[in-house]
């Protein structure tokens, strides 16, 4: 008698405790600060989860220990959630209601086969959307990568242009300089050819010590002119 009463004790313990599932589920469609990843829809009757990768990521391992949102899905099938939504992740069941906490210990788990295809059907759904989060945050990164390599180009070819510029400038000063020391080189042969004879005696041009200092300053100008204009012109 005594082991049939402790049995009926333990039985009402266990009918008046809500499943720890639910609580934790219960706690952050409750809490305002994830309001933007889950939430109660607009009148309280079912809950929503506005972001799944965020949720999977962010929130399910902070109470569930993992992150797996499929795997949440089957949780909420197993106690007789029901996707009530095509175009969102909309969960509803009649004991889990907004401001009703003290129904969730009516909500009880379904046997395994009692509910199998919906079960597989939510899972496939979860599973999807998964895939197209996947896609979508891929074809995000090629557009970042791509917007990248774009950007590396057009610096690159700001690059060739600033040096194309100075390569232009300093071709046209060697230019400049190359002309320079080519009408030095003709002015000083001018000088050379255009230069005054010295005195004769007898018909012969007579070399006087001024004259044949000015032929060899004459000579040094024209070798040093040379010299720069060969190396200016490398």
């Amino acid at each position: 008698m005594e082991g049939v009463c402790e049995k009926g004790l333990l039985e009402y313990m266990r009918k008046s405790t809500p499943p720890p599932f639910l609580l934790k589920t219960y706690m952050l469609v409750e809490d305002p600060v994830t309001d933007d990843v889950i939430s109660w829809n607009a009148d309280g009757t079912a809950f929503v989860v506005w972001q799944p990768a965020e949720f999977a990521r962010d929130l399910l391992p902070t109470l569930f220990k993992h992150s797996n949102f499929s795997s949440f899905v089957r949780q909420l099938n197993t106690y007789g959630f029901r996707k009530v939504a095509t175009s969102r992740w909309e969960f509803c069941n009649d004991k889990f209601r907004k401001g009703e906490k003290d129904q969730l210990c009516e909500i009880r788990r379904r046997k395994a086969w009692v509910n199998k295809q919906q079960s597989v059907a939510l899972t496939g759904q979860a599973e999807a959307a998964a895939v197209q989060d996947q896609s979508d945050e891929d074809q995000r990164s090629s557009s970042t990568s791509s917007s990248s390599g774009y950007s590396s180009l057009v610096d690159e070819n700001k690059r060739l242009k600033q040096e194309n510029g100075v390569l232009n400038t300093e071709l046209s000063t060697m230019k400049r300089k190359c002309k320079e020391l080519l009408d030095l080189v003709a002015k000083c042969a001018h000088m050379e050819k255009e230069g005054h004879e010295g005195p004769k005696l007898f018909g012969v041009t007579l070399e006087v010590q001024g004259e044949m200092e000015k032929k060899r300053k004459r000579v040094e100008i024209s070798e040093s002119a040379s010299i720069l204009l060969s190396q200016a012109c490398k």
